[in-house]
C-alpha cells in the first residue's frame, strides 16, 4: 500500500517510510501563494523555498544577494496555500556560515515568522556545529552537498562535482556526517549519476537529486525552469513539461491587441 497516498500531511516521518517503502518523493520549489496552492494541491510531497527565489524571482545572477528577511517572506507566502505538503525553507548565505548562534537564529526567525515545517542549509563538515545547533532546538534539517550554488565563487563554475576521486570520498564522508547528525534528509546536486545512487543506498535518510541520477530516493526542480517559464536555462537534467513562457508571451500579445483596437472590454465584460 502507498505511504503517501494515504496520508492527509507530509511530514518528515512520511518522507522516511516512503523511503523504506521505496516509493520516490516528489519536490519542486515554491515561492508565492498562487504557485504554492497548485503545487499543494497536485500533490507534491515537498515545497521548497530556495534561495533560487534570487534568481527566478529577483533577477540575480547568483543565489547569494537574497537576504533572510525576503526569503522570510517567500516562505510565509507559500506556507498560507499549503495543506498537504512538507515546506523546506533554505537558510540563505550569510545566515549560518562560520557563526552557530547565527545559524540558530536564522532557522528560529524561519520557523516561527513563516511557519515553515523545516530549514535547508549547504555543505557538509564545514557546516556541522551550525547543524547541530539547529537541531538541538528541534527544528528539522535538510543537507545539501554537490553543487552547492552559494559557494559559486569558490567553485568558479556550475560544472558537475565530485567527479574525480577524492571530491567524491569526500561528499560520501559529509553525506553520513550529516546522516549521524540528525538531517531528516539530504539533496545532492550536479553530480555523477553512480555517485548519487552510492550515496543513496549507503544512507537510511532520504536522499533526492538535481541532476544526480535515477538512483535516488526523489528528485527536485525549480518549477519555473521545468514549465518552460526560464525558456533560456537547460541544463542536461532539466525536462521541461511545458512551455509557458510562449503561452504567456502569445497571451500578453493578444490582449495588448485588444486593448489596443477597442475590442477588450465588450459589452458582456461591463457593468
Amino acid at each position: 500500500m502507498s505511504v503517501h497516498k494515504d496520508v492527509k500531511r507530509i511530514t518528515t516521518h512520511v518522507l522516511q517510510e516512503m523511503k523504506s517503502n521505496n516509493e520516490k518523493i516528489s519536490m519542486l520549489t515554491g515561492y508565492d501563494y498562487s504557485m504554492a496552492k497548485i503545487l499543494d494541491k497536485a500533490g507534491v510531497d515537498i515545497i521548497l523555498v530556495g534561495d533560487s527565489a534570487s534568481n527566478v524571482m529577483a533577477g540575480h545572477e547568483t543565489t547569494l544577494p537574497i537576504t533572510l528577511n525576503e526569503m522570510i517572506y517567500h516562505a510565509s507566502s507559500v506556507v498560507r496555500a499549503v495543506e498537504r505538503a512538507l515546506v523546506v525553507v533554505d537558510l540563505p548565505f550569510g545566515s549560518y556560515q562560520g557563526n552557530s548562534r547565527e545559524a540558530l537564529s536564522s532557522a528560529i526567525r524561519i520557523m516561527k515568522e513563516t511557519g515553515g515545517h523545516s530549514v535547508k542549509l549547504e555543505g557538509g563538515k564545514e557546516v556541522l556545529e551550525s547543524i547541530q545547533r539547529i537541531l538541538t532546538a528541534g527544528i528539522p534539517v535538510m543537507g545539501h552537498l554537490g553543487l552547492t550554488p552559494q559557494s559559486i565563487y569558490k567553485f568558479g563554475t556550475y560544472t558537475v562535482r565530485a567527479k574525480e576521486e577524492e571530491e567524491a570520498q569526500r561528499l560520501i564522508e559529509d553525506a553520513k556526517l550529516l546522516e549521524d547528525a540528525g538531517c531528516f534528509a539530504l539533496i545532492l546536486e550536479k553530480i555523477p549519476a553512480a555517485l548519487g545512487a552510492q550515496v543513496a543506498e549507503a544512507l537510511t535518510i532520504p536522499v533526492i537529486g538535481i541532476g544526480a541520477g535515477g538512483g535516488m530516493d526523489g528528485q527536485v526542480l525549480v518549477s519555473h525552469d521545468m514549465l518552460g517559464i526560464n525558456n533560456d536555462f537547460n541544463p542536461r537534467f532539466l525536462r521541461k513539461y511545458h512551455n509557458l513562457y510562449e503561452e504567456m508571451f502569445k497571451s500578453f500579445q493578444s490582449y495588448i491587441k485588444d486593448v489596443r483596437s477597442g475590442d477588450f472590454p465588450n459589452e458582456n465584460e461591463q457593468y
